[in-house]
């Protein structure tokens, strides 16, 4: 499978947290490119990864990391752990979480609040607040919620407005979510290819120690600081088959075609750790998809003119 570039449609399935109506739908539909796509819905991120890997579809679309609850543990650990898949975007949404039931529904007739349980997280003080007395339960979607809440008048969903739309449901409150800001960071996902470098990329890898020593993890980061990479998300994970061992993902700024970046990656698993590589994609933070495909034909002329002076240099001509 060749490297995605927006400026181009694609074509294929793309996986994706369903049924229709959930943010990541929402999320995914924000790319104008994928949208000929396919989309097929499963019910939980893990499944998602899990056709990617065997085929079953040719993307994943899943969220990594919520700007209130940080990381989403289910899907790290997937793809740390689990899959040899690659990252091939990501996308940033801004996240509106609505309070939703049965039209006629008053507050006071609420028995049970449903959502994913990120979404459920992101408004504890609010129903703690307004309906202290409901019991709180996990859905495998926000889509799944407003399902629930459509065929329950006891039942509330934490949901997008979308959802509420689709389940013909009266939106009782607005904007539930305990801090403003709410963004959360999915990533398009397959199991090849690496897209090509814009100039405004983003590079994420694993990083276990090849032995568990004092200094180890300050080591790793002055290969970083040394070469002037710029760390963007440090988190770690325990590796799942020793108590008390852990192992670190980096996002950092740059591109694995970039030489400091190859070097800086060659000395970190020569001297420190096993590394994982699990992408080099363009970053979400610097806007439209217009602003990424005018960095891409910018560094694509750059490129020709570094590489143009390049080969005057004897023996490399």
């Amino acid at each position: 499978m060749t490297p995605l570039e927006e400026s181009v449609p694609v074509t294929g399935r793309i996986g994706y947290l369903g049924p229709s109506g959930t943010f990541t739908e929402q999320a995914l539909l924000s790319q104008s490119d994928l949208k000929s796509c396919e989309l097929v819905p499963s019910s939980r991120f893990v499944d998602v990864l899990q056709a990617t890997s065997d085929g079953d579809v040719d993307f994943g679309f899943v969220a990594i990391e919520n700007a209130i609850e940080g990381t989403v543990n289910v899907t790290l650990d997937a793809l740390a752990f689990d899959h040899s898949l690659l990252i091939q975007r990501e996308v940033e949404l801004d996240i509106h979480l609505q309070l939703m039931a049965q039209a006629g529904t008053d507050m006071a007739d609420i028995e049970t609040v449903m959502s994913h349980p990120v979404a459920n997280a992101q408004c504890r003080k609010f129903v703690e607040e307004h309906l202290p007395n409901v019991v709180i339960k996990p859905a495998n979607s926000t889509s799944d919620a407003a399902g629930y809440a459509a065929a329950d008048p006891s039942i509330a969903a934490i949901g997008p407005e979308l959802a509420a739309e689709l389940n013909n449901l009266e939106i009782l409150a607005k904007n539930v979510a305990d801090h403003q800001g709410n963004r959360t960071r999915f990533v398009l996902v397959s199991g090849s290819g690496v897209p090509a470098p814009t100039g405004h990329d983003k590079t994420t890898v694993v990083l276990t120690e090849h032995q568990d020593k004092p200094g180890t993890l300050v080591a790793m980061l002055h290969e970083f600081a040394a070469r002037n990479i710029n760390l963007t998300r440090l988190s770690s994970r325990p590796v799942k088959s020793q108590l008390g061992k852990y192992c670190f993902i980096v996002d950092f700024e740059g591109h694995i075609a970039d030489d400091v970046v190859a070097d800086c990656l060659r000395s970190v698993m020569a001297k420190h750790a096993e590394v994982k590589f699990l992408g080099s994609y363009a970053t979400s933070g610097i806007g439209s998809e217009k602003n990424h495909r005018e960095a891409s034909s910018s560094w694509l002329k750059a490129t020709e003119w570094v590489d143009g002076i390049r080969s005057q240099i004897d023996g490399l001509g």
